[in-house]
């Protein structure tokens, strides 16, 4: 009889890869919406990969309640724990994000614990091992924290931040076998399976689309969402990774470049996009008028990136070159 997985939030971007990599690999999959009508639609993403047969069944559970969340992690072996609440990035009320992602957090790993779950792997964030400052120079590894009590940081990454340390001290806690390991993703790109939840994807379909002016001096450390995917399936198996944290990063590459990519290698399909280097005063400016640019600017000429050593060492994975990533996301967009 196969092992099943419960996969939190079956209908996001990187929950729909997570899943058609289970069944490919023969697990039994049970994943968590927050309305069962959405369920044809997961089957139907995940379909563009793998044909999910019976193998795939659904459970309504939120993170902001407590039920359906016993139902949901009932007689299964392991539990991805991928979704994020939903939130306003843009809100004053930082709060309304970050309690939700701890909360919810909780509510997991307490259903798991009770069903005598082997291991809970969930999705973090690289913002969460990072200087509170990414103008550093130099490569931090998974023993840095962010520091929670920063008041420059943004809502997204507090949110992960207080999220996983809420994670590690109910482990603290625990008195039970079941194990805990957390992947800390860079920024995910990578063919979409549906674009009705695209996440960070928005930034390519933005870039290709003409919208934005120029690219700001920004640079990401690009992960592809089939490796992340991987990583999380390796994590959720290997006995080395019980009770560990993995950086899941990938080749730091600069706005900018990413526009330059996006341009040549798509041909005719890459004509809109810009290359122009915007400047940072004129990113900071516009901050002011639109509220999704402010919490990007501490970011501006980054310069701290992150090491996968561990991951490489202990899980022997890495994500694929930057340039597929970006192309095939792109042209997973146009399809």
């Amino acid at each position: 009889m196969p092992e099943s997985v419960l996969v939190t939030g079956g209908t996001g971007y990187v929950g729909g890869w997570v899943i058609a990599k289970l069944l490919g690999r023969g697990y039994d999959v049970r994943t968590t919406v927050r309305d069962l009508s959405k369920a044809d639609a997961v089957r139907s993403a995940v379909g563009t990969v793998i044909d999910p047969g019976e193998r795939l069944s659904f459970v309504k559970a939120d993170l902001t309640h407590d039920e359906g969340w016993d139902e949901a992690a009932r007689g299964v072996d392991y539990v991805l724990h991928v979704a994020s609440p939903l939130g306003d990035e843009s809100s004053n009320d930082v709060q309304a994000l970050v309690v939700p992602a701890r909360d919810g957090t909780l509510r997991v790993l307490r259903a798991a614990a009770e069903a005598g779950v082997k291991r809970v792997v969930m999705t973090s964030a690289a913002n969460a091992a990072s200087p509170s400052s990414y103008a550093e120079e130099g490569v931090t590894d998974e023993t840095l924290w962010t520091g929670p009590d920063d008041p420059t940081l943004s809502p997204y990454r507090l949110s992960k931040t207080v999220a996983e340390k809420a994670a590690w001290d109910f482990m603290v806690a625990y008195d039970g076998p079941m194990t805990l390991t957390t992947i800390l993703p860079g920024a995910v790109f990578g063919p979409v399976l549906t674009t009705s939840n695209m996440g960070s994807v928005r930034i390519i379909d933005r870039m290709v689309k003409g919208a934005m002016p120029g690219s700001p001096r920004i640079g990401l450390e690009i992960v592809d969402v089939r490796d992340l995917a991987e990583i999380h399936i390796r994590a959720m198996t290997s006995p080395q990774a019980a009770n560990e944290r993995f950086l899941a990063t990938g080749q730091f590459t600069w706005m900018r470049d990413m526009a330059t990519i996006l341009r040549d290698g798509l041909g005719e399909d890459g004509r809109k996009v810009k290359t122009r280097q915007l400047p940072d005063f004129a990113v900071r400016f516009a901050s002011r008028f639109d509220p999704a640019l402010k919490s990007i600017t501490v970011s501006l000429g980054r310069r701290n990136q992150h090491s996968t050593a561990k991951a490489e060492r202990l899980l022997d994975w890495k994500t694929r070159p930057t340039e597929e990533t970006l192309i095939e996301c792109a042209q997973s967009l146009k399809k």
